[in-house]
């Protein structure tokens, strides 16, 4: 078998108010490159280069993680930027009520590492990425929007399920590949 870039992560629909927010990030001429709507994903463990092998040992510290937790909301509300509005990289959505999130996102790190994938260094931050800033042009632009819509209820969500991901680089940007491409089926239920 082979290696594919994989990641684990919860699939978010688009909603009216993302739409919304990245066309008036469009309409800065920024340099920036969108998440497209279809996209629009929490990321819980990047996993980089995987085994094909370790998709089933994968699937089931996946299931380990999510075994005592039933489905749950999560709200989204309030932007910002990484590492923040004076140096922006990353432009996101944040997530309130995450702890359940943070709780899964955890339990799968540190179940990971009995299969040779690094803990991560950093804490986990709950966000839906929404962009990411190649140059600084029109930044007082992208700051502009951002304070706009610092203090609104974007979306609520449902969360019912994880998915072990393929992402494929290409020029226009990585394409996502769920349960189609991947092999086999892993959509983990909760």
């Amino acid at each position: 078998m082979g290696n594919f870039r994989g990641f684990i992560a919860i699939d978010i629909p688009s909603f009216p108010k993302l739409l919304e927010f990245e066309n008036e990030i469009r309409n800065t001429d920024s340099n920036i490159r969108l998440v497209e709507p279809k996209n629009i994903h929490i990321t819980l463990k990047f996993l980089g280069d995987t085994s094909e092998d370790n998709i089933d040992k994968i699937q089931e510290i996946i299931k380990e993680s999510v075994r005592e937790i039933k489905p749950f909301a999560i709200k989204f509300s309030d932007t910002g930027a990484f590492p923040n509005q004076n140096y922006i990289k990353i432009i996101w959505i944040g997530i309130q009520n995450a702890e359940l999130i943070k709780k899964i996102a955890y339990s799968i790190d540190e179940k990971l590492i009995k299969l040779g994938f690094e803990k991560e260094k950093r804490s986990f931050s709950a966000h839906l990425t929404i962009g990411r800033v190649k140059t600084a042009k029109n930044k007082e632009k992208l700051v502009q929007i951002l304070n706009k819509y610092q203090n609104t209820d974007f979306f609520t969500h449902n969360v019912e399920s994880i998915k072990l991901k393929k992402s494929e680089r290409t020029p226009k940007g990585p394409i996502y590949c769920g349960e189609k491409k991947i092999i086999k089926k892993v959509d983990i239920p909760i």
